[in-house]
């Protein structure tokens, strides 16, 4: 055999075994995902403002889907990562699966930012698929380039077992959570009739929206009630009208179960006018009460 054949069979081994350590370096991929025995789905929270579905991933962290009160229906995903990014990135989630799905092949849901020391989240239309493949016993899993060994990628699945009764009550959850949020009504004119401590139609609704939210969010460290009046009737007359009107608000808190220590009560009369009184439809702006609410922190 000649030398140069050696030197080309030489060369062609190694270029062998270079392809092959490389492949094995691609390869090398940890997977993190909870056992068909350990898996769990448990509604974490449940109430009119906040439904909250998650999924803990041994050695890894905890996955959650999460709907707010809202005039629009909404989802949203978040793994909450034992050990954060540690770069900026992103991944792609793929719904795979499972064993005994024969043929079925996995379908790119889409892709979600890893952005430095945060947990990575997304909103609505990627959410509401990784459910609905999870609904159908597939598995979203996020794959990614490791960012503590950079020879490494990293799978993240959600196991789709045990998942099916408690979306059900996560979905009957969605469908009783309150049609608005705070910002909805954080600051909130209610109007009242000519000479009247009766709310317009209008502001009764918005009231009893307001008396809902307060049932449920008990964050809201205190409601200031600011009470006035227009300036027909004289200075004292209205003082006592717009203290009237205050009260029977805080009444109707109160009668809806609101703590009294949580609302506070002014009446301005004929003060502070946000308009003039030139006119009946000037004069009706006058005749109001402002509930602002205020959160911890």
């Amino acid at each position: 055999m000649s030398k140069h054949l050696i030197f080309i069979l030489k060369y062609l081994a190694v270029f062998s075994l270079s392809i092959q350590f490389t492949f094995h370096c691609v390869a090398n991929v940890r997977h993190y995902s909870a056992q068909v025995e350990q898996s769990s789905w448990v509604l974490t929270k449940q109430t009119r403002l906040q439904c909250e579905l998650s999924h803990p991933i041994p050695g890894y962290g905890t996955a959650s889907f999460t709907s707010n009160a809202s005039k629009q229906l909404n989802m949203s995903f978040m793994l909450d990562m034992q050990r954060l990014p540690g770069r900026y990135d992103s991944a792609n989630i793929y719904s795979v699966p499972p064993k005994w799905a024969t043929g079925a092949r996995q379908q790119k849901l889409g892709r979600i930012d890893l952005k430095r020391q945060y947990d990575p989240s997304l909103n609505d239309q990627t959410a509401w698929s990784m459910l609905t493949e999870l609904e159908k016993g597939f598995w979203p899993t996020l794959f990614y380039q490791d960012w503590l060994n950079d020879r490494d990628s990293v799978a993240v699945g959600l196991n789709a077992s045990n998942f099916k009764q408690e979306y059900y009550s996560f979905s009957n959850c969605i469908a009783n959570l309150l049609p608005f949020n705070f910002e909805d009504i954080a600051y909130t004119v209610l109007s009242y009739k000519r000479e009247s401590s009766e709310l317009t139609d209008y502001s009764q609704r918005r009231l009893n929206m307001i008396g809902e939210y307060l049932k449920e969010d008990l964050s809201l460290s205190l409601v200031l009630i600011d009470s006035y009046t227009d300036s027909y009737g004289g200075d004292w007359l209205n003082e006592q009208l717009s203290l009237k009107r205050a009260e029977t608000i805080r009444d109707y808190f109160a009668s809806m179960g609101i703590e009294d220590d949580r609302l506070e009560v002014t009446a301005h009369g004929e003060k502070r006018h946000s308009s003039n009184n030139l006119d009946a439809l000037e004069r009706h702006k006058n005749r109001r009460v402002v509930v602002r609410l205020s959160k911890d922190g």
